[in-house]
């Protein structure tokens, strides 16, 4: 079934807690979100009731959550359902912005719906809100380290600093496409954000 695409929300960066992890792999999609709340002068505050860092800013004209959760990755879910229910998000409304292995650094990716594809923290937010699937992701690119036994290794460490450089600029890619998806225009976002990561 094909999932509808709804004005964003909300948006999550999915990550490890904890000073290991800064800057690698598996933490794309929190170093997204931190520049983003800075970009919009919003602070990322501990929540113990969300389970993460969150914050309020307002873009496009509409109050939009931005959440790092602050458990491990594996547990991102507890976080997502905690801030969703609170603010009576629905799934939909919802982009989680995650690494993503089947992806070369520097491309990116926005998908509606769909499954876990073996992510851990995309996973446990499908069990957390119910096995609902019908959020929107936003893959950031980190490549494969070409044999499946590396991959726990590979995403835990900090990317090559030229792997490094293409991961930023499909950040900065994906936080030029931000207003059109927090104002609902899906398509105008997916094709600015597709062409412009090859």
């Amino acid at each position: 079934m094909k999932v509808a695409a709804s004005p964003i929300r909300m948006i999550v960066g999915l990550g490890n807690p904890g000073s290991d992890y800064v800057r690698t792999r598996h933490n794309a999609g929190q170093d997204l979100v931190e520049l983003l709340a800075r970009e919009q002068h919003g602070t990322l505050s501990p929540s113990a009731k969300f389970f993460g860092l969150s914050a309020n800013v307002r873009l496009a004209g509409e109050d939009l959550r931005l959440l790092v959760p602050t458990t491990f990755m594996n547990r991102s879910g507890q976080a997502v359902a905690a801030l969703a229910r609170f603010y009576r998000i629905e799934p939909e409304s919802i982009l989680v912005v995650h690494d993503e292995l089947d992806l070369a650094p520097g491309v990116a990716r926005l998908k509606l719906g769909g499954g876990h594809g073996g992510h851990n923290g995309l996973r446990d937010i499908i069990s957390a809100l119910g096995n609902n699937k019908n959020f929107a992701r936003l893959r950031l690119g980190i490549g494969h380290p070409g044999h499946a036994s590396a991959v726990a290794n590979y995403v835990l460490k900090r990317a090559s600093a030229e792997d490094q450089q293409r991961i930023d600029s499909a950040i900065d890619a994906s936080l030029a496409v931000m207003h059109d998806l927090v104002s609902g225009d899906w398509d105008r976002a997916t094709r600015t954000l597709h062409s412009s990561t090859k």
